[in-house]
């Protein structure tokens, strides 16, 4: 066990600076895009879920709980929304970064994400019309990031919170070597597994940066193939299933929306799966 703690803590400790670095560049870019991010997807139209894709795509904090807000009062259409939480990577992003994963690796899941994201979002506003906007709106400040006070302290409180949570899922699939065997546990997540996309797709909906965290480490240590990574990963949408249940009244239309982002996800992991991804 000592040898497991020890592995543990010597991963973390590699990571630290490029997890850093990742969360500084991160929170660079969302003071610069936060309110024309706003703007944007309040103008985008029926062009919603392309520009939603893209923007969801970018690593801005809370952009999907931002979303979650324009939707429900009607500000942006539910296949606008879809695809903001399909192409949404929460914590995946700087992970693959300080993980110094291939950048092929990293473009591909990322265009992916982007691509079922305004496919499915188009189809969904062909099918589904948009209810008429409300009056009101305001934006829920559910990370407090202090992104008001600079870059580096938000960063940092990224970078421990982050760490905590890698170190926690390292120990534990560290321990899980140790004792089961490498072998069995990527049994469980294998390729040929018809589940392990379902499996995935539920870590996903669970409404905390954790969820990612998991998918993400398993996917880089070649426990979770690329198929039910990204089934995971797509149904993933950090806390904005959590401010959508605690804000939108309607429960039935709740249930419905995890529905069709959990179908989403795993109908395209099964179906890279069938191809051998």
């Amino acid at each position: 066990m000592q040898e497991v703690i020890i592995d543990t803590i010597l991963d973390c400790l590699k990571i630290i600076p490029f997890l850093f670095i990742a969360f500084l560049i991160i929170e660079f870019f969302e003071h610069k895009l936060s309110h024309k991010t706003e703007k944007t997807i309040k103008k985008a139209g029926k062009f919603g879920p392309l520009i939603g894709s893209i923007l969801g795509a970018l690593p801005q904090c809370g952009f999907s709980v931002l979303a979650t807000n324009l939707y429900i009062t009607r500000i942006i259409s539910l296949g606008t929304l879809i695809a903001i939480y399909l192409s949404t990577s929460d914590e995946m992003l700087p992970i693959l970064i300080a993980e110094k994963a291939p950048i092929n690796n990293i473009l591909l899941l990322i265009a992916i994400k982007i691509v079922i994201g305004l496919v499915c979002g188009f189809i969904i506003d062909l099918i589904i019309r948009k209810e008429n906007p409300q009056e009101h709106f305001e934006i829920c400040q559910h990370d407090h990031c202090d992104c008001e006070h600079g870059i580096i302290l938000p960063a940092l409180k990224h970078t421990i919170k982050t760490l905590i949570f890698i170190f926690i899922i390292t120990f534990i699939l560290n321990t899980a070597f140790y004792y089961i065997g490498e072998a069995n546990i990527k049994h469980i997540f294998d390729k040929t597994n018809f589940f392990t996309p379902f499996i995935a797709g539920l870590i996903g909906l669970i409404p905390n940066c954790g969820s990612s965290i998991i998918l993400t480490e398993l996917y880089i240590a070649k426990i979770l193939p690329l198929s039910s990574a990204l089934a995971g990963l797509l149904a993933n949408s950090g806390v904005a299933l959590l401010v959508l249940f605690k804000t939108n009244p309607n429960v039935k239309e709740n249930i419905k929306i995890v529905g069709i982002l959990y179908s989403i996800s795993i109908i395209t992991g099964l179906l890279l799966k069938i191809f051998g991804v």
